[in-house]
């Protein structure tokens, strides 16, 4: 008899993943409940690493409502589809792993892996998941999103201003988030370095956003042919499967 992916809190996880959020709360919700369960499971060395991303995804998730409130973006309609879009494909990946199934993408797959060992850091476990979920999981975001609301993405259009502006969240809150995964060592070295690592993270995030718009503008083009669909998926895939083993191997840790 096999054990459950999920161990103890199996059973919460698999109906919390047995229906899609429906807007940006539910979002917030799933996040949350998701993040409760995972902090459960027996830890690593104090860390899990897929709660490690959770907790990094919960947080920019909520200051994204939380500017759909305080209206911030300029096309609200957009930016909650496009929110619920991205959520649904990680949400769809646990739940195929979460099924044992050979259709979990290979980007997600080398995070998931690590929930039973080898231990994987904080910060490289978040930065792995950040991986999978902006370089192959938000360009095909942008384009079901687009097709859903009859748009397309156009550079300096307001759905692009918008889409830009979520940088400026994670660039307000990489700062707490980054320091929150370091060891003490890690945030002596942190304090040396001054606003440099801040600054890098920021631009880092800014450039592999910008990546996954011009990916999402070529998926567009070739949208209705499943074939060359299947291709950018399958590229998308292996890419951002061989950059999370990087981050998550010994060298990957050393370049955070």
């Amino acid at each position: 008899m096999s054990v459950p992916v999920w161990g103890p809190v199996h059973g919460d996880v698999v109906d919390l993943l047995a229906d899609h959020p429906a807007d940006v709360p539910a979002v917030v919700d799933h996040l949350t409940k998701l993040q409760d369960m995972l902090v459960r499971l027996p830890p690593l060395a104090d860390s899990n690493p897929l709660a490690d991303f959770n907790r990094l995804y919960l947080v920019i998730t909520e200051c994204v409502l939380d500017g759909l409130y305080d209206g911030r973006f300029a096309d609200p309609v957009f930016l909650s589809r496009l929110d619920v879009e991205f959520a649904t494909r990680y949400f769809d990946a646990l739940r195929l792993w979460t099924e044992s199934s050979p259709n979990t993408p290979a980007a997600w797959r080398c995070l998931f892996e690590r929930m039973s060992g080898p231990d994987a850091r904080p910060l490289p476990s978040a930065a792995a998941g950040v991986n999978a979920h902006i370089n192959f999981d938000l360009p095909f975001a942008l384009v079901t999103t687009f097709d859903h609301l009859e748009s397309e993405p156009v550079d300096a259009s307001e759905q692009h201003r918008d889409y830009l502006e979520i940088n400026a969240i994670f660039a307000q809150k990489i700062p707490s988030l980054r320091r929150g995964y370091l060891d003490r060592w890690q945030l002596i070295i942190d304090m040396l370095n001054g606003d440099f690592d801040d600054w890098y993270q920021g631009e880092l995030v800014e450039y592999t956003r910008d990546v996954a718009w011009r990916n999402a503008q070529k998926i567009w083009r070739c949208r209705h042919d499943e074939h060359a669909r299947e291709i950018e998926l399958k590229r998308l895939d292996e890419t951002a499967a061989a950059f999370g083993r990087l981050l998550l191997s010994p060298l990957g840790a050393l370049l955070q």
